[in-house]
């Protein structure tokens, strides 16, 4: 009997119970401890928290690009209701305005993508590699399966089962 160290595991199960998983390709390798399957399946997690933080700023790239596109219709209608001087404002200051210093989303987009981004991706493939043999989501797998029902429909392992 092992006490195990992740949450949600009773205190106590087999050893072997608990690093079952749901597939072959999502596996523990022999000699992966717990602490690095949880330290993993944390780096993974922090992955996916930047993949949305990606899809966020594609986001804000999308809409500034809409407003800065909808300008043009504001300064067109500011000036045939005879507000030629705030049309011109409009126009002036904020129509095509960099939203960073020297920078339209665009160029953030692509700093981001080809420097935190690209890091990170690279740092978590890394970590799989040599820590894992580059298996994905062994904590979330032994976790399905240590959740799931075995049996039920619903519940089975893997599309195949």
């Amino acid at each position: 009997m092992h006490k195990a160290s992740f949450p949600g595991y009773e205190v106590g199960v087999n050893e072997n119970k608990y690093r079952k998983s749901v597939g072959d390709e999502h596996s523990r390798p022999d000699g992966v401890d717990d602490t690095t399957v949880e330290a993993l399946g944390e780096l993974s997690k922090a992955l996916e928290t930047i993949h949305r933080v990606r899809g966020h700023l594609y986001s804000a790239h999308q809409l500034v690009g809409g407003a800065d596109l909808t300008l043009d219709r504001v300064t067109k209608l500011l000036r045939e209701a005879g507000h030629g001087e705030m049309a011109d404002r409009v126009e002036h200051e904020l129509l095509g305005r960099n939203l960073l210093p020297g920078r339209w989303t665009f160029q953030i987009m692509e700093e981001f993508d080809d420097g935190y981004y690209a890091a990170f991706q690279e740092i978590e493939r890394d970590a799989r590699e040599k820590l894992a043999g580059g298996r994905r989501h062994i904590y979330e797998a032994e976790m399905k399966e240590r959740r799931r029902t075995h049996g039920m429909p619903g519940h089975e392992a893997t599309p195949e089962e």
